[in-house]
Order: C-alpha cells, then sequence, then structure tokens
C-alpha cells in the first residue's frame, strides 16, 4: 500500500512542477499546446498497453468491455457536473478561470487525477511491481496540464501560494488514490482487476478528448503539427514499454 501511495504521489507531484514552472516564467499558449498534445499521446499509449492490453490479458474481453464502457459513462456524468458548476475551464491557459468556481476547478482537477492515480496502483497487482512506462506517461502528461491550468490560474488573478495549495492537495490526492486501488483489489479475482483497470482506461480517454486534446489544439493556434507532437508522445511512451 506504501509502495502504491509513493508512485502515486510521484505521478501526482509532476502538477507542482508545471505549476512551479507557470509561475516562475510560463510558456506561450502556442509552446503550451504542443506541450500538452505530447502529454496527451503518452497518455494514450499507456492506457492502450499498459492498461487496457494488460486488462485484457488478465480478465479477458467481457472485463475490457465492461470496464472501458463504465469508465467512460463515469467520467462523463461527473465532469458534466463539474463543468456545470463552474470548472469547465480548468486547463485553460487563458483567464477564464477568473469567471469560474476555486472548488469546481480543485474538483475538477482531483477528478482528472483519480483514475491516473489509481491506474498506478494497479499496475502493482501483477506482482511484477509498478509499470514504470505508466508512472512516466502520467508524469509527463501531469506538466503541461497543470503548467496550462497554473497560467491560466496566474492571469485570472491567483496568488502563487493559492494555486500551488490547489496542485499539492491534487497530488496527495493521487496519492490515496493510487493507494485505494491497490488495496481494494489485492487478491481479487482476476476479471475484477481487469475490469477496474480498462475502468481507469476508459475515464483516462474520455478526459483526454473532453478536455487535454481540445486545449492543445486551441493553445497551438489551430495548428495541425499538434497532431505530430501527440504522435510523438505516442511513439516515445510505446518505446518505454518494449524497454521494460
Amino acid at each position: 500500500m506504501a509502495e502504491a501511495a509513493l508512485w502515486g504521489f510521484v505521478g501526482g507531484a509532476s502538477l507542482l512542477v508545471g505549476a512551479v514552472i507557470a509561475l516562475i516564467r510560463a510558456p506561450s499558449a502556442k509552446v503550451l499546446g504542443f506541450i500538452m498534445a505530447f502529454g496527451a499521446g503518452v497518455l494514450i499509449s499507456a492506457l492502450a498497453f499498459e492498461l487496457t492490453d494488460e486488462a485484457f490479458r488478465r480478465g479477458g474481453a467481457d472485463a475490457v468491455a465492461i470496464g472501458l464502457t463504465l469508465g467512460a459513462l463515469t467520467y462523463y456524468a461527473l465532469d458534466a457536473l463539474v463543468d456545470r458548476a463552474g470548472g469547465e475551464q480548468r486547463k485553460s491557459s487563458g483567464c477564464e478561470q477568473a469567471d469560474g468556481s476555486p472548488m469546481a476547478i480543485l474538483l475538477g482537477a482531483v477528478l482528472d487525477g483519480i483514475p491516473e492515480s489509481a491506474a498506478i496502483g494497479l499496475t502493482l497487482l501483477t506482482g511484477k511491481g509498478v509499470s514504470a512506462p505508466l508512472v512516466v506517461a502520467v508524469f509527463l502528461s501531469n506538466v503541461p496540464e497543470s503548467l496550462a491550468a497554473a497560467t491560466g490560474f496566474k492571469a485570472a488573478g491567483w496568488s502563487g501560494a493559492r494555486s500551488l495549495a490547489l496542485w499539492v492537495g491534487v497530488a496527495l490526492v493521487s496519492a490515496l488514490s493510487a493507494a485505494v486501488g491497490y488495496v481494494v483489489l489485492d487478491g481479487a479475482p482476476a476479471n475484477a482487476v481487469g475490469a477496474l483497470q480498462s475502468f481507469a482506461a476508459g475515464a483516462i480517454l474520455v478526459m483526454l478528448v473532453d478536455t487535454m486534446i481540445p486545449e492543445a489544439f486551441k493553445d497551438a493556434n489551430r495548428s495541425k503539427a499538434v497532431g505530430l507532437a501527440t504522435t510523438l508522445g505516442f511513439a516515445l511512451a510505446y518505446l518505454l514499454s518494449t524497454v521494460e
């Protein structure tokens, strides 16, 4: 459990890295867009090869189908509630956060981080140790997420302390999510573990398409090169998984 929490915190701690960079010297919106697109590609690779493929090996097609469906629907429903409460622009690098609800933005950030962190804890159930590609993928994808959001918070007038406090809270929740994901399913049937792995994959995929990729495309000034950055992230993450 402690190991799962540690690795969950490592993945979530990158949120602080992005926030600190944004407070010191935020990159341009276009650079942010390409960084976020790269992070999205990394996550797509991780959820395909480290989560969904492993879920299929452990639980079969039924576990994957059920898990993906429930994960996608759950994230969709919760994200819709967060959006309506004022957290829709939480990943924007502009000053749109000024019109939103700080509590909704915090809840949205936590919602985005829980599936990724829980997935890290679940990889320990294989008995082979934590999945290095997944930890790296979560770490790399979190940096552009918090970088863009913290830039927006700064433009909206948030203090540096307030912004950092938010990301510290999300990192701690990430550690807790990884620990819970491990404890709840330790000793559980392979079919249940596979279903939960694909549940996390479904939630992450909806998060990517709903928030991360559109924001990357917008920040990069609708450049078609965003697709190239996403592909590069995907390729590097896949190569990392083969090295493991």
